[in-house]
């Protein structure tokens, strides 16, 4: 339940559950394509202060480098400076939540290492063990050392099988090159995709960072009318020729693009091909 009332995405995730946990506020999101500013996002979290609780009684502020679920939009620089000025005034946290972001998706180990400051606290999962389950939390010392010891745990804490995989996975990317391949990933998808949008005017938007890839469809290339009723045929129609997609964004019209590190150059082309195809048939 504290994982749902975190997320900021009501449907499908929300619907049909509660009471959530009190005390977690949502703030704006900087997103220039749909209006809001890094000052307007700024401002919201002012406003919260303001508003609904005071700032010394505020944990963290948790934020995604490269939002998920919310659309693959990426946290302005300029936005995390202000985000850090705010925490060290009131003395709050920052983290960064790199489940979907960690594990050289985005060209580093983390996302949050291009930041221009560094979070306190990372959570990180998903990929880091190559799909064994595992989770974990990195972090400054000072942050990490303040439980005493034993004072965090749990049933499945430090799994030796789980550890065994995150660290076959470390080796992997050293040995193959996974970061440069990431960076070099993200560039032949944005090329591909920019492809497919020269054609295509109902792409609206195509954006990365790495190889977190992304394309947002408007009616008509219209960026103020978001079109999720699109973006559900292509995903269809893109499954009926064989290529999973996956749809996100609070307007339920951005395609999402995850494809493994390991991939091939040659799978990474059919998979375009078979999506410039899926815009063709419904044309």
């Amino acid at each position: 339940m504290m994982t749902l009332g975190l997320t900021g995405k009501v449907a499908p995730y929300k619907v049909g559950f509660g009471p959530f946990p009190g005390e977690v506020f949502h703030a704006q999101y900087p997103n220039a394509l749909h209006g809001v500013s890094v000052d307007d996002a700024l401002h919201s979290v002012e406003l919260l202060f303001k508003n609904d609780i005071e700032p010394e009684r505020v944990a963290a502020f948790i934020l995604e480098p490269v939002q998920g679920e919310g659309g693959f939009y990426v946290a302005p620089n300029d936005f995390i400076e202000g985000l850090r000025a705010l925490a060290d005034r009131h003395g709050i946290l920052i983290i960064a939540d790199e489940v979907q972001t960690g594990a050289g998706r985005t060209g580093t180990w983390f996302a949050s290492e291009q930041w221009p400051v560094a979070p306190d606290l990372i959570t990180t999962a998903k990929s880091m063990a190559g799909g064994f389950p595992i989770s974990g939390v990195v972090g400054r010392a000072e942050v990490m050392d303040a439980p005493a010891p034993g004072g965090l745990g749990g049933t499945y804490a430090g799994s030796p099988i789980g550890c065994v995989a995150a660290l076959a996975v470390l080796k992997v990317f050293d040995d193959e090159q996974l970061l440069a391949r990431s960076r070099a990933l993200g560039e032949r998808l944005m090329a591909g995709l920019r492809r497919i949008a020269a054609d295509e005017p109902a792409i609206g938007d195509v954006r990365e960072l790495g190889a977190m890839v992304a394309i947002e469809l408007f009616e008509g290339g219209d960026t103020a009318r978001p079109d999720a009723a699109l973006t559900r045929q292509v995903v269809a129609e893109a499954a009926r020729r064989g290529l999973i997609l996956l749809s996100c964004g609070t307007y339920g019209n951005v395609i999402r693009v995850l494809v493994p590190l390991t991939a091939s150059d040659l799978l990474v082309d059919e998979g375009l091909a078979l999506l410039a195809d899926s815009f063709a048939a419904l044309r």
